[in-house]
């Protein structure tokens, strides 16, 4: 096959640890080669899976055929600052992205807080944010070039095959290779962040005032307290009170990582500190406000490992949610080391989102790697399925096909788009055949 070799079989896992593969890489370096390489596969059976920077902890990148790095794929960048459009490679990192558009004063409008991804695999998932106005990455795509399951190489807009752009801008990969995108952004923009502790009660009855109000708001709830972390962020017109760098290394840096990297290992050898280590870490994260450009301060460094699983809920039941959460953490038989993220988005129509045609709060589990998380994942996944949830597409969660068929309106529409750009399944996987169907 074209752009690989017996040789080109490596080893591969995603960010968490806790997914891994063997097989035959495809390095593409043109769209031409990865037309060769699709249409070779389909002629022979073969499956082929575009991996990214793997930050999903779902099996969504492992396959069962050769797996295909886009990261070598020469496509030409393409900066349109007078309409604020900018087309780049599928392959590029959201951190390399942020940095090409702030180098044209321009800037995405929302961001999640990792920016290690890939533009496909961010879009491809669901990535997101917060902002009650905002919908997730997906939702500022205006263009994409797929290339389908028969090799064909498909331009696609609201104007131009707007039913497979609707698919494909979030798809899991199933549809085809995303080659290209290109993305609307807005011009560049500082953010005033505010941070601070508060009760989780007095959060959740502020809640639609503060998401009335702020551009960009979430919180952090400590399992084990009545304690939250509060950030919301907001729109100024100048930076005008940046974080001091110590400041930003002893919050981001030491405490954020460094010692709660150490809290993890010790909850994780001796389970009965973990409520005292909860409570004192939501004492130590003190107040904070600060100004930055708006990709430094949605992203933040992520280095201490874990497992998650998240739903994205009807607004309205997130009290519920939180609730029979909290039920649940109390009535496990371990015992869970990280807070509880919760996030908010605008809905959209993009058939695959998890905010398809409703706004939603995003609840997010997770544990430290190498801690049992199985059966609290799955006890919270049943009361987020009853009150109408749907799962993160990159984060671990245990529906079927079956399952799935009645959350999505267009699930069937999506399918009949699938088997049309391929066909020859080449782009399945066991995950996506579970999943799917």
């Amino acid at each position: 096959m074209p752009g690989s070799s017996a040789s080109d079989a490596t080893a591969w896992s995603n960010w968490a640890g806790n997914q891994h593969s063997t097989a035959t890489v495809l390095r593409p370096t043109s769209v031409t080669e990865v037309v060769e390489q699709v249409r070779s596969a389909a002629e022979t059976g073969a499956r082929i899976r575009p991996v990214g920077s793997g930050h999903s902890f779902t099996p969504v990148a492992v396959g069962d055929g050769s797996r295909m790095d886009l990261a070598g794929l020469a496509i030409d960048v393409q900066v349109d600052v007078d309409r604020r459009l900018v087309t780049v490679p599928a392959g590029m990192t959201l951190r390399q992205l942020n940095a090409l558009l702030a180098s044209h004063g321009l800037a995405l409008p929302n961001l999640g807080d990792i920016d290690a991804q890939t533009v496909a695999g961010a879009i491809s998932t669901g990535t997101h944010g917060t902002g009650a106005a905002y919908g997730g990455l997906a939702t500022f795509v205006a263009a994409l070039t797929l290339v389908t399951g028969t090799g064909e190489v498909l331009h696609c807009s609201a104007d131009e095959h707007p039913d497979v752009f609707d698919a494909a801008r979030i798809s899991l990969g199933a549809l085809g290779v995303l080659v290209e995108v290109t993305l609307r952004c807005v011009d560049a923009f500082v953010l005033r962040a505010h941070e601070r502790p508060a009760a989780l009660d007095a959060v959740l009855a502020d809640l639609p005032d503060l998401i009335g109000t702020h551009d960009h708001v979430e919180f952090f709830w400590f399992p084990y307290s009545s304690q939250a972390q509060l950030k919301v962020n907001d729109r100024v017109p100048d930076d005008d009170r940046p974080l001091p760098r110590w400041r930003g290394w002893l919050d981001d840096d030491f405490l954020a990582n460094t010692v709660f990297a150490g809290a993890c290992r010790l909850g994780r050898a001796i389970p009965a500190l973990v409520p005292t280590i909860s409570a004192v870490s939501a004492r130590a994260l003190s107040e904070r406000v600060y100004t930055g450009r708006s990709d430094a301060v949605f992203c933040t460094p992520r280095r201490v490992r874990f497992v998650e699983m998240e739903y994205a809920l009807p607004r309205d039941a997130l009290p519920e949610a939180l609730d029979a959460l909290r039920r649940i953490i109390d009535r496990l038989p371990f015992r869970v080391l990280f807070p509880v993220e919760v996030r908010f988005t605008a809905a959209d129509q993009i058939w695959l989102s998890h905010s398809y045609g409703r706004a939603s709060a995003y609840v997010a589990l997770h544990q430290y790697v190498g801690m049992p998380y199985e059966p609290y994942f799955r006890a919270f996944e049943q009361v987020a399925t009853e009150l109408g949830g749907r799962p993160h597409w990159g984060k671990l969660h245990w529906r079927d096909a079956a399952s799935l068929a009645d959350a999505y309106p267009r699930w069937h529409d999506f399918h009949r788009i699938r088997t049309h750009l391929d066909p020859h399944r080449t782009f399945t996987t066991p995950h996506l055949t579970a999943l799917l169907g």
